[in-house]
């Protein structure tokens, strides 16, 4: 598809610097909160606070394999110890045709439970994926290939990195500018920094995006696209995170001696869950089968 561009553990104490500083991550383990579930652990690291905002994200993972209908039933089993209200989808979420079937195999019977749940999937598009997808009701994009949404505190932007049009770039500079929310999370398919080898960082979208994200105080970048998962370490004060491997998965493709990897985990497939609290964002990424992967805690940067 073509591509454009325009140029223009314990909770211990939190040391976090300024937006501009540098950012750090606080590790966590898993809580000692676990519950069996057709016969497994289920470990959560998560708070799980009265009135915080909860939400899973997966990635790149319009298959219809066996191991994405894992994936997705692992998600549903996690959701009965914490109870996210909807999904961040990071494009490729349609491989191969796009006929009704195709919808059906790949995304409404994987998901049927969490559906039939009302959790509501916001998607974004990957390069494999046709714009008519922003008219799947169960995506709800609205017929946007660009978007924006709030839940609480945070606010969302689904951004199309297939296209970055001047158009797209003048509406997100707008969106962002006049944002008062305390966080600000962008998701889209493509990677400003990734240390995967089949795709890596790409350096011209980064060069677009990145001084919008620095200036408007943009907290968390979630993309897929590398089929693996990857921490980034923080970059010009922001969090950024790769999560593409919800469906197809490229093990052994991270490159550890590259310098970005804060944690990174290309052995299995996965999913994260995120949950907002006040100045704080936890996370926690679990693999296929159910083992925890990575978990932390991010303090909301300070601007100025």
């Amino acid at each position: 598809m073509k591509r454009l561009f325009t140029s223009g553990l314990i909770f211990v104490l939190l040391a976090f610097s300024s937006f501009l500083g540098s950012t750090y991550c606080q590790t966590l383990a898993p809580n000692t909160k676990a519950v069996s579930s057709n016969g497994a652990p289920l470990k959560l690291a998560l708070p799980v606070n009265d009135g915080s905002l909860r939400f899973a994200v997966i990635g790149d993972t319009g298959s219809g394999s066996s191991k994405q209908y894992q994936v997705a039933e692992m998600m549903v089993r996690y959701r009965n110890l914490f109870p996210f209200e909807f999904v961040l989808m990071l494009g490729d979420n349609i491989y191969g045709g796009e006929s009704p079937k195709d919808f059906e195999k790949k995304f409404s019977n994987a998901y049927k439970q969490l559906l039939a749940d009302k959790v509501k999937f916001y998607a974004t598009l990957g390069n494999h994926d046709l714009p008519l997808q922003t008219h799947y009701l169960n995506f709800n994009m609205d017929g946007k290939e660009y978007y924006r949404f709030k839940k609480g505190n945070v606010a969302f932007y689904s951004l199309n990195s297939n296209y970055m049009d001047k158009k797209q770039v003048q509406w997100l500079e707008s969106e962002l500018a006049k944002d008062t929310s305390e966080w600000k999370v962008c998701f889209f398919h493509h990677l400003p920094y990734s240390s995967a080898g089949k795709h890596g960082s790409d350096e011209q979208l980064r060069e677009v995006v990145e001084p919008i994200f620095v200036r408007y105080g943009v907290n968390i970048v979630l993309c897929g696209h590398d089929h693996v998962y990857e921490k980034i370490k923080p970059q010009k004060g922001i969090y950024y995170f790769v999560s593409g491997a919800g469906g197809k998965l490229r093990s052994g493709d991270i490159n550890r001696s590259s310098g970005l990897t804060d944690k990174a985990y290309d052995r299995d497939m996965h999913f994260m869950l995120f949950e907002v609290d006040g100045d704080q964002m936890y996370f926690q990424v679990i693999s296929r089968t159910g083992e925890t992967v990575d978990a932390g805690v991010m303090a909301r940067q300070k601007r100025g």
